[in-house]
């Protein structure tokens, strides 16, 4: 790899100055500005995917109905080409928005377009693996917890929201962490469409610099990628950690079902018990 890299011109001896360089992360154009918008755009597009996926997938896998569309509509969905789909949006509707006169929050000059195609866009990627979880996860949990949860007295909204919800949480989050680290690494080959930050930007622009000029900006963002998205994916764990219930994480069995003598009906108790 190493031989490859040097045959094509490009070269690691400056992304360590570049990344220890002060001037290049400070200003209305350094490092941490486009971290910033990366990590913006990156939580706009997996909230707006999760507050269509959640319900869906959750209502799907309680009913038991809509099952073949949801798989066909993830299906379909994951064939979609991203950068294809957001330059013929974006050319669309870059007339009918013409937003040139400066900075826009986050967006730079004539960003709004761009921001809206690539929102569009990134949205229908971040869907399936978040609504083919949720999915899954509602109907992977055990009959007997959902037949005691109804001999309870629960009725069906109870008994998503009280059991088959918390059981079905750890598969959920991962699908989250799934959409956001396809997202986070997407972003950058969005960044190809004018008007567009993020780490993504250095990417673009520095394939159309000299290799001595282009290079280490461009490799520099793409380390500062790789990290954003094992930091991001990280906090996203830990988020399960706390959120998920011991008794369907398994850290509750680990503790107890390895002495003598426990059983596992608490598991089913906390599963039932679970607000």
């Amino acid at each position: 790899m190493s031989a490859i890299l040097a045959d094509s011109g490009v070269t690691f001896s400056g992304v360590g100055k570049y990344l220890t360089t002060g001037s290049n992360w400070w200003g209305i154009d350094g490092l941490l500005v486009h971290i910033r918008d990366h990590v913006i755009y990156a939580a706009i597009i997996v909230l707006a995917a999760a507050l269509i996926a959640l319900p869906v997938g959750l209502i799907v896998g309680h009913t038991g109905r809509g099952v073949v569309a949801v798989v066909g509509v993830a299906n379909a969905l994951r064939a979609v080409p991203t950068l294809g789909l957001i330059v013929l949006l974006y050319v669309w509707l870059a007339p009918k928005i013409p937003v040139n006169h400066g900075n826009v929050l986050f967006l730079h000059r004539g960003g709004v377009p761009t921001f809206i195609a690539v929102v569009i866009v990134l949205i229908l990627l971040a869907v399936p693996p978040i609504l083919t979880n949720t999915y899954a996860g509602i109907q992977a949990v055990d009959p007997a917890v959902r037949d005691a949860a109804r001999g309870m007295g629960m009725r069906g909204s109870q008994v998503l929201r009280r059991v088959e919800l918390p059981c079905a949480l750890p598969l959920i989050i991962s699908g989250l962490r799934n959409a956001t680290l396809q997202v986070i690494a997407t972003l950058t080959v969005a960044a190809y469409v004018p008007g567009l930050g993020g780490l993504g930007r250095y990417i673009a622009d520095g394939a159309e610099q000299a290799p001595a000029q282009g290079d280490p900006p461009m490799l520099s963002a793409a380390i500062l990628v790789a990290l954003l998205a094992v930091v991001v994916d990280g906090l996203l764990n830990l988020v399960q950690r706390l959120v998920v219930s011991p008794g369907v994480s398994g850290r509750y069995s680990s503790k107890h079902t390895s002495q003598p003598g426990v059983t596992t009906a608490p598991l089913v108790e906390a599963q039932l018990t679970v607000a």
